[in-house]
């Protein structure tokens, strides 16, 4: 999908001055917003990056980009590799791009003030649509490429800690996958999603770690101690409450 009506053009790069002044603000409103109505999506954003500002100050900065290079989205394409290469090791889908959607057109539309029938909201919904259709076009391609791989596979898998090395900068987690199958090799520097369960609350939370080290069906990775954490910290999570046996799951292997 791209933009037809030159006016929607003008109406979204008129937002780019207020993205420019109030856009962190904006993405914490609409994160706010969205985690709020869709609670199920807890499990998917990393709140301790949320609570700290971090990916909110990296939507802002994505938002602004876009807008102002809406004329050809094909300036953005580094940025569009490097979403989608998050987005697949967060296991996210289409269908979730229409909840993402609905918010952050209401965000604008609150957070500036102006109507939801406006001609501004519906130049953003075009912008947003057009957006959506090209990350979901490149994900559905490295969904494709992951499982084509020997040992590889989209979404998440069942992992089983069986090691754990203690250093002086934390530990060194051996996991090994449940179905015993082949696992996808890695040639350095890929990184893996990794999911726990977080200690009294009924979410899961996922974070990224390299791989140092892979077998036919076990990767191995390094984890220290984060300071300034919540309690959604996955980091402290594995170190102070997981245990040789425990379970947790993994994304593939990709490369940053």
């Amino acid at each position: 999908m791209l933009f037809r009506l030159p006016q929607h053009i003008e109406l979204v790069k008129s937002t780019v001055p207020v993205l420019r002044e109030n856009g962190v603000a904006l993405t914490s409103y609409f994160y706010k917003r969205m985690l709020g109505n869709n609670p199920e999506l807890n499990n998917i954003f990393n709140l301790d990056s949320q609570n700290s500002g971090r990916q909110p100050r990296a939507l802002a900065a994505a938002v602004l980009a876009y807008a102002e290079n809406i004329e050809n989205p094909a300036v953005l394409a580094k940025a569009v590799q490097h979403i989608t290469t998050k987005h697949v090791s967060l296991d996210i889908q289409p269908d979730q791009y229409s909840i993402v959607g609905e918010n952050l057109l209401h965000s604008i539309s609150e957070v500036l003030d102006v109507p939801m029938d406006s001609e501004l909201i519906a130049a953003w919904k075009v912008a947003y649509l057009q957006l959506a259709d090209i990350l979901i076009g490149v994900e559905k391609q490295k969904y494709e490429n992951l499982v084509a791989q020997n040992g590889g596979w989209a979404g998440w898998r069942a992992f089983k800690i069986i090691a754990i090395e203690v250093s002086e900068n934390g530990k060194t987690f051996t996991v090994e996958a449940v179905d015993q199958q082949t696992v996808a090799q890695i040639h350095g520097g890929e990184f893996i999603s990794v999911k726990v369960k977080v200690p009294q609350k009924d979410i899961e939370q996922p974070h990224q770690y390299t791989v140092l080290q892979a077998t036919e069906n076990t990767y191995q990775f390094a984890v220290k101690p984060e300071e300034n954490h919540t309690e959604y910290s996955v980091s402290n999570i594995l170190l102070n409450h997981y245990q040789v046996g425990d379970q947790v799951k993994l994304t593939a292997p990709q490369v940053k």
